[in-house]
């Protein structure tokens, strides 16, 4: 397994291995782990797993986030943490109906572009006068990856 680059098949042997580990925590363990970001891929996941360690009996601690699931202040302080990523959860779920809903009133999303139709079809004409690309660039206030990307459209 490399363990520096992680590779699918490193990251699917990983997830085995975990999932094994926190089937075989029993009630009355106390599952530690150094930070909260080695535990779960997203916040949902987390709290996710947490519920099911408490349903389980299984205490929770993170050394660097000093959260430790057996007081009853972290517990509180934990289901405000998972209060607050329902309401992140619900602002990306409305935002997303809104953008659909602003394309389909024919709002164009995303970043302006930077030349005009009439910037790229000079630009073109002058490079294949046999202008340089840096040359053109410069002169139109842009970086040369622009002009390549609108003169491969």
């Amino acid at each position: 397994m490399n363990g520096y680059l992680p590779t699918r098949q490193a990251v699917r042997m990983q997830t085995v291995r975990t999932n094994k580990f926190l089937k075989a925590l029993a009630a009355g363990d106390t599952l530690i782990v150094w930070k909260l970001d080695r535990l779960g891929r997203s916040l949902h996941d987390l709290i996710g797993l947490l519920d099911e360690l408490k349903a389980r009996e299984v205490a929770f601690q993170s050394l660097t986030e000093a959260i430790d699931t057996s007081t009853p202040t972290d517990r509180a302080m934990w289901q405000m943490v998972g209060i607050l990523a329902e309401l992140e959860r619900s602002l990306i779920q409305e935002r997303t109906k809104a953008g659909s809903a602003a394309v389909g009133r024919g709002v164009k999303m995303g970043r302006k572009t930077k030349l005009t139709p009439q910037q790229v079809t000079d630009a073109r004409k002058l490079i294949d006068q046999g202008e340089h690309h840096d040359s053109v660039a410069k002169s139109l206030g842009v970086s040369r990856r622009t002009l390549y990307r609108v003169s491969e459209k």
